[in-house]
């Protein structure tokens, strides 16, 4: 009940409308991978899904913030069973970023779907920044999930980065088609074709709008 409060209240602010060129079974896990610019942005995604795939759904989410207050723990704790992991920054050794794969593998394998941000942070402005290279190992740890690229439009300007109010505004929420890592793909290539595939459902060179 509160997660459809908070979701219903982050919809009207955001005017959020859904646009899905790809249909999938509720039942299989999967990764729906976004731009990253507003706090809002994984509510919006989990909003925007049927509601069984949200009873299912686990956004990941850095320990370092969303861990830091007692209603923050309970927000993402407890009314969105947030995966929160210690980001690599933060740790100050690649083991955060093993232990961060291995949380997510493991909540596949239990079948919950996830919400990830590869760009690794918000952006300021809108622009969609380069990927770091989580994603490319979780496909080839788990080559047979499908990765989702969910284009969000806007929310830098609904919530920007360091604000606490949001400033109501159109959005959209645009699912594409699945893609996975190919055969001998090398990371770079594989990173590049996914961001490619989230920035062309914005139809945009690389910003949300």
């Amino acid at each position: 009940m509160i997660a459809e409060t908070i979701g219903g209240v982050c919809r009207l602010v955001a005017g959020a409308r859904e646009m899905a060129p790809w249909t999938r079974s509720d039942e299989a896990a999967c990764v729906y991978y976004a731009n990253h610019a507003s706090h809002l942005d994984f509510v919006l995604i989990w909003s925007a899904l049927p509601p069984d795939a949200r009873r299912r759904v686990r956004p990941v989410a850095g320990r370092d913030y969303w861990g830091r207050s007692p209603v923050r723990r309970f927000v993402s704790g407890h009314v969105f069973h947030a995966l929160l992991v210690d980001r690599g920054a933060a740790a100050g050794h690649a083991s955060a970023a093993r232990a961060t794969i291995a949380a997510m593998t493991g909540a596949l394998d239990r079948g919950d779907s996830l919400i990830v941000f590869p760009e690794g942070t918000r952006s300021i402005d809108g622009t969609i920044g380069p990927f770091k290279g989580g994603l490319y190992h979780l496909s080839r740890l788990r080559p047979d999930i499908d990765l989702v690229p969910v284009f969000l439009e806007n929310t830098h300007r609904i919530l920007p980065k360091g604000h606490l109010l949001p400033h109501p505004m159109q959005s959209r929420v645009v699912f594409g088609a699945p893609l996975s890592a190919e055969p001998g793909e090398h990371k770079d290539a594989f990173l590049t074709r996914a961001r490619s595939a989230l920035v062309a459902l914005g139809g945009s060179d690389g910003r949300s709008h």
